[in-house]
C-alpha cells in the first residue's frame, strides 16, 4: 500500500520527515523489509543526511544554490531551471532498510523533503514491503 503526505513548502528549505516515515512503516506492519520514499515533482527531492544540526541543512541549500545558480542562458519559460537542476542531482526517492520494525538510519540521519521551487503544496509518497 503507498501512503500519500501532503506539506506546505516556503521558497526554498529542507523538510524533515522522517517521523512520517516511520508511522508509514508502523501502520505497515512490516517488520524487516524495505521502505521506499518517493517525490512525484520535478523541482523537489528527497535526501537522507543529517538532522541534528539546522546548519547541515542550511550548508546544503547555499552548496546546491551555489552549484546551479540561475543563469539568464536557461531557456526554459517558467524560470525554475536551477531548481530542475538541484532536483535531478539530490534525487527524487531514497530506499531504507527496515529492521525490527524501524527505520534502520545512523544516529545523525533523517530523511528530508527538500523544496526547490516553493512555495508550493507538496507531497510525498511511501510504500512499505517486507514481512
Amino acid at each position: 500500500m503507498i501512503r500519500t503526505y501532503s506539506l506546505k513548502t516556503q521558497a526554498q528549505g529542507m523538510y524533515l520527515i522522517t517521523a512520517k516515515v516511520q508511522e508509514a512503516v508502523e501502520a505497515s506492519g512490516v517488520t524487516d523489509g524495505i521502505c521506499v520514499v518517493w517525490c512525484p515533482h520535478t523541482t523537489a527531492a528527497i535526501t537522507i543526511n543529517e538532522n541534528a544540526d539546522p546548519d547541515v541543512t542550511e550548508d546544503l541549500l547555499f552548496g546546491l544554490g551555489k552549484a546551479f545558480p540561475d543563469r539568464p542562458e536557461f531557456r526554459h519559460f517558467e524560470g525554475n531551471s536551477s531548481a530542475h537542476l538541484k532536483a535531478s542531482c539530490v534525487g527524487c526517492n531514497q530506499t531504507i532498510i527496515i529492521e525490527n520494525g524501524r527505520l534502520h538510519l545512523g544516529t545523525w540521519q533523517g530523511i528530508w523533503f527538500c523544496e526547490f521551487d516553493g512555495p508550493r503544496s507538496r507531497r510525498f509518497e511511501v510504500q512499505v514491503v517486507g514481512s
